[in-house]
């Protein structure tokens, strides 16, 4: 697998699992009914460096971002997001993705990593638990779930 930085034509990739994961309702706290143009200032818009993840044949196949989370003073805490197509979940794509972002944050100067909204069923708890991130809090039935209802939002933190 490589991991590098997006070019502005991987957009077309990316938009259809980023679609699709966000109109799950299970993951993220965006709009299901994002259109393309939002959606691609959401994920690759200014201040964001972007990276894909292609397999062996050279198909994207997840994405991930990292920004500042706030500015001024504080503009050394980065934020993220992670995305893996669902058609090649289980893979290794997003610890992958999460290394290599955690290391491009660090290198740009980052001194943390905070995460504002994981979902509290989202599966990738574990990763980013097993990654050094810690649950500073949770947001108690902020989200609402396609299939659980209302979930907790957690705020994830990690030092770099």
């Amino acid at each position: 697998m490589l991991i590098r930085e997006a070019a502005a034509d991987d957009w077309a990739s990316i938009w259809p699992f980023w679609h699709r994961i966000v109109a799950a309702r299970e993951t993220y706290a965006w709009d299901p009914d994002t259109s393309e143009e939002a959606a691609r200032v959401l994920w690759a818009g200014p201040g964001k460096r972007v990276f894909v993840a292609e397999d062996d044949s050279g198909t994207v196949v997840g994405s991930a971002y990292v920004a500042p989370n706030y500015g001024g003073p504080a503009a050394r805490i980065a934020n993220a997001g992670f995305m893996v197509d669902p058609d090649h979940s289980g893979r290794g794509i997003g610890r992958a993705l999460a290394e290599h972002i955690l290391a491009e944050a660090r290198s740009d100067g980052y001194r943390g990593m905070v995460f504002n909204a994981v979902v509290e069923t989202n599966p990738a708890v574990g990763l980013w638990t097993s990654l050094g991130f810690r649950i500073l809090g949770t947001v108690p039935d902020a989200y609402e779930h396609a299939r659980f209802g209302l979930v907790g939002l957690h705020i994830m933190y990690r030092d770099l």
